[in-house]
């Protein structure tokens, strides 16, 4: 399985912030603007906390299972693969979904004295900063699942 790449997510995030702010100067023109839903940084933050809490989870069973804890739940591989794949998921469409509201975000800075669009523009920002959470949770994750020999292994070096 790859590793989640930061530019990759960064680049996600460019491209889908200067495509909404495109998207949404065009819809601007035509007399309405689509509104950012309230729910949308609520779904990422609890996207953010079940990924974390998975996390948090599978690390202290990987820790009771290395100190040879009597009782310790070990971590079923499978289990293990399918929580990353999770939380790579998610991170993808976090940078996407957080640079669809980045870009709209943008384009009603130019019009914070509107209260409707000052109301807009705070859920653009807090799903942006959502979406970086779910980020962040999701490379915590991928970080916990990863296997010790993952460290010590020269990218450069084919495996024999």
């Amino acid at each position: 399985m790859k590793q989640l790449r930061l530019k990759v997510l960064a680049g996600l995030f460019l491209v889908a912030g200067i495509l909404s702010w495109g998207a949404v100067r065009l819809w601007d023109s035509v007399g309405t603007l689509p509104s950012v839903p309230i729910a949308a940084p609520i779904v990422l933050a609890v996207i953010a906390v079940v990924l974390t809490a998975t996390a948090l989870s599978i690390r202290a069973r990987l820790k009771a299972q290395r100190e040879r804890r009597p009782g310790a739940k070990g971590v079923e591989p499978l289990m293990a693969a399918r929580a990353v794949v999770f939380g790579q998921a998610s991170a993808l469409v976090a940078a996407l979904v957080a640079g669809m509201y980045g870009g709209t975000g943008v384009f009603l800075l130019g019009s914070l004295d509107v209260p409707a669009r000052r109301d807009q523009a705070l859920y653009a920002a807090l799903s942006v900063a959502t979406g970086i959470a779910v980020i962040a949770a999701a490379l915590f994750l991928e970080r916990v699942c990863r296997l010790p020999e993952d460290d010590d292994e020269d990218p450069g070096k084919a495996r024999a």
